[in-house]
This record gives structure tokens, sequence and C-alpha cells, in this order.
């Protein structure tokens, strides 16, 4: 018998996932290449993600965070 783990909004945020931004959660999606005989084929569309050494709860950590949260302000940046 396999057990697995109750999957809560905690423990999601926990687990690192590639291409999702730390503090606003965006992350890939699906869509399409369109040519110009309109042949469609999919692709996937990624967001910007950078890893940062930031400050978080007052220690140094790194995190992936995307260039709008960056820009914005929402990260606090370790010198």
């Amino acid at each position: 018998m396999r057990i697995t783990r109750a999957r809560t909004d905690s423990w999601r945020r926990s687990v690192p996932v590639a291409f999702r931004c730390d503090l606003c959660q965006k992350k890939s999606v699906s869509g399409h290449n369109v040519s110009h005989a309109n042949n469609k084929t999919k692709r996937v569309f990624s967001p910007n993600i950078q890893t940062v050494r930031a400050i978080v709860d007052g220690a140094h950590r790194r995190i992936r965070v995307c260039t709008r949260c960056l820009r914005s302000g929402l990260v606090k940046k370790a010198v």
C-alpha cells in the first residue's frame, strides 16, 4: 500500500517547482506556434525567472523570482 502526503497549499509552496516565481507563483502556460499557413503546433510560454540572492525573513537566501517582481520592487536584494 502506497502512502501519499496530503496536498495542502503550504506543502505546495515548500516544494521547488521549475519555472515558477517564489513570490507571485507565475508559471508556464501552453499555447500554439501558428505558421503563415495557419498550422498549429504546441509550445510552452515560460516566465522570465531569475535566481536572486535576497533578504527573506532577515536572512540571505537564493530565491527564484520573475522579472516583473524584481522590477516592481517586491524583492529586497542582498548586497
